[in-house]
């Protein structure tokens, strides 16, 4: 009987052993860096299912950038799913309060991936607590509205700060559509001191076009990516009225203890760039954005 118990206690040890070990793989209170993921074997991808950069059905421009950056390290690519709320803290272990442009470091939670990628803007907040690589992807910033509203698109002047105030100014007693603690937050662009009723959208993005549609609101802030594959999904049913941004850049996110990590990727991306690899992707997924943005692909 005695010898029974003691086997049933050295089983259950060894299993909670190989359980914790199994967690740490996945989950970490630290952010690894090289030597750690190449010891391991496998690079962790977090991404939050967005547009043509993270599809969610195992594809998509940025999955393809990681996938070949994890071959690159010569190691396994693993694919994390994460939320827009939970990403930042899944990379860099530490909960993010969010004032503005600014942001506040809180709790510790787990380490749950190495590098972001979904479409990932480079906005001020998130510079002072990650790391961006080099620039993979240009963007802007839109506000969009259903194909029968009474607002007009804007007619460019020339003059992109001018553009965007004429802009801001047509959300004044509207609702306004945005998504707290993304790019597409209306604080960031100061839409409620213009008047705007600001709405909370909290579905998932790739779903904010088919709001707009419907008429959940007067109108949407949107990237200008999704938005062009909104209206090539939804001929006739939206509008893009104008900029709420100038143009602003996506890229791979990193822990700023991930120094080492980072340096290779951006060794990477300049090889795939050089060899024509980088293009080829693009316009797979987005086969007009080198001509939108001549400058950023030339």
């Amino acid at each position: 009987m005695k010898n029974t118990a003691a086997e049933f206690l050295k089983r259950t040890f060894l299993s909670i052993i190989l359980t914790s070990a199994t967690l740490l793989v996945t989950s970490s209170a630290y952010c690894r860096d090289l030597d750690e993921i190449k010891q391991q074997g496998v690079l962790r991808h977090l991404g939050v299912p967005y547009a043509n950069f993270v599809t969610g059905s195992g594809d998509g421009m940025d999955v393809e950038i990681a996938q070949l950056f994890a071959k690159f390290l010569d190691v396994r690519y693993e694919y994390v799913k994460t939320t827009w709320e939970n990403v930042v803290p899944d990379l860099i272990g530490r909960k993010v309060k969010l004032d503005g442009n600014n942001a506040e470091l809180l709790d510790t939670v787990p380490v749950k991936g190495d590098m972001v990628a979904n479409g990932f803007t480079v906005l001020p907040w998130r510079e002072k607590v990650l790391n961006f690589s080099t620039p993979i992807f240009p963007t802007q910033i839109m506000l969009v509205a259903p194909a029968n509203s009474r607002l007009k698109p804007i007619k460019p002047s020339g003059d992109i700060n001018r553009d965007i105030d004429n802009v801001k100014k047509l959300t004044k007693n509207r609702t306004c559509l945005g998504v707290e603690n993304t790019c597409l937050d209306p604080a960031l662009y100061n839409l409620k001191e213009e008047g705007a009723k600001t709405k909370n959208f909290t579905g998932a993005l790739d779903d904010l076009s088919s709001a707009v549609i419907k008429g959940e609101s007067d109108t949407a802030i949107m990237e200008i990516p999704d938005a062009l594959l909104a209206l090539k999904k939804y001929p006739g049913k939206m509008k893009i009225i104008g900029p709420l941004s100038p143009t602003q850049n996506m890229a791979a996110g990193f822990a700023k203890d991930s120094v080492q990590l980072l340096s290779e990727f951006k060794k990477f991306y300049a090889q795939i760039k050089k060899d024509g690899t980088y293009l080829k992707i693009v316009k797979k997924y987005y086969p007009s954005a080198p001509e939108l943005y001549p400058a950023f692909f030339k």
